[in-house]
């Protein structure tokens, strides 16, 4: 890194730079530890990537909507300057096809079934419904009365859904618009009740490190709508993980098939027998909640900056 203060682009696009919580207070540690901050937005054509030391993805919410754009962004970007997360890290959490890559490394995972384009999206939800052994269920059936549906490339819960097992043609009509009319990929999972009333807990590392967690309340309400902007609203409180969940959190991130992510945010709920699962496992572009934890902001803004200056 130059003597001069190092230029770090915290990367947004220009809906969410009003929505994001976690600018303000990253940009405020990082300008106290002497580093010029800019907000630019990745989908924005005039922004010259090399005058940046260091570019963080932040906000970044729209690329579900543009994923090929957003993708061959992210390596011209790398290209002109140092982006974080890369590339091919970008490429593999974009899709949530990445829990196959944690089942498969003993990790343990929601219970969820894949339906890609051109598969018969009828049978394969009723496959579902009957119970079958699926891809990462390890073998052990799972009871359910309630299920949801996702996009496998999809963030801020939308195109997401919770449905009634006596809804399938209701579900039915959701799963054949991702798979057959937007050639999509989607899961399918039953919905654990546990997060009705203990939530999700969400732990954040930080440069390899855990730095804090939080609660997340339930997202999914039945007979709602589908999310319509950027992220779905959420009930966020500070949470101290059990040791459960932070053994949990240390084995998915142990897993992660690259060097060491600057940042990452491991999603946990409980499953029926009361024990933590990875529900999702975010190092793209994930709130981490700093207002929640007094500091956090501080030992991110080091994070990012030890990493600039190696």
């Amino acid at each position: 890194m130059p003597n001069r203060a190092p230029h770090v682009a915290l990367v947004s696009t220009h809906a969410a730079l009003t929505l994001d919580e976690d600018l303000p207070p990253l940009v405020a540690a990082l300008r106290q530890a002497g580093a010029q901050v800019s907000t630019p937005c990745w989908d924005d054509a005039a922004v010259d990537w090399s005058q940046f030391d260091l570019a963080v993805l932040r906000s970044t919410w729209n690329y579900v909507d543009h994923i090929a754009e957003f993708r061959a962004w992210t390596r011209r970007c790398a290209q002109q300057t140092l982006l974080l997360n890369p590339p091919e890290v970008v490429d593999w959490n974009t899709d949530k096809h990445y829990l196959v890559h944690l089942h498969r490394a003993g990790v343990p995972v929601v219970p969820s079934r894949f339906v890609e384009p051109g598969d018969d999206a009828r049978s394969c939800l009723q496959h579902f419904l009957t119970g079958a052994p699926d891809a990462l269920s390890a073998g052990n059936p799972v009871a359910f009365d309630q299920f949801v549906i996702k996009p496998a490339i999809g963030a801020g819960s939308r195109d997401t859904a919770r449905y009634r097992c006596i809804e399938a043609d209701k579900a039915l009509v959701h799963l054949s618009r991702l798979v057959d009319d937007e050639r999509r990929s989607a899961l399918l999972q039953p919905y654990l009740g546990s997060v009705d009333s203990a939530g999700e807990t969400a732990l954040i590392y930080f440069g390899g490190q855990a730095s804090h967690a939080i609660r997340k309340g339930p997202l999914l309400q039945l007979d709602a709508g589908l999310v319509a902007g950027l992220f779905a609203p959420e009930d966020i409180r500070a949470r101290e993980p059990g040791a459960d969940e932070r053994a949990l959190a240390a084995a998915a991130y142990a897993a992660i098939p690259f060097a060491a992510p600057l940042y990452a945010r491991i999603d946990m709920i409980r499953d029926d027998r009361g024990l933590p699962v990875i529900l999702e496992l975010e190092m793209t572009e994930p709130s981490v909640f700093f207002a929640h934890a007094p500091g956090s902001a501080d030992r991110f803004a080091s994070a990012l900056l030890t990493r600039c200056r190696g």
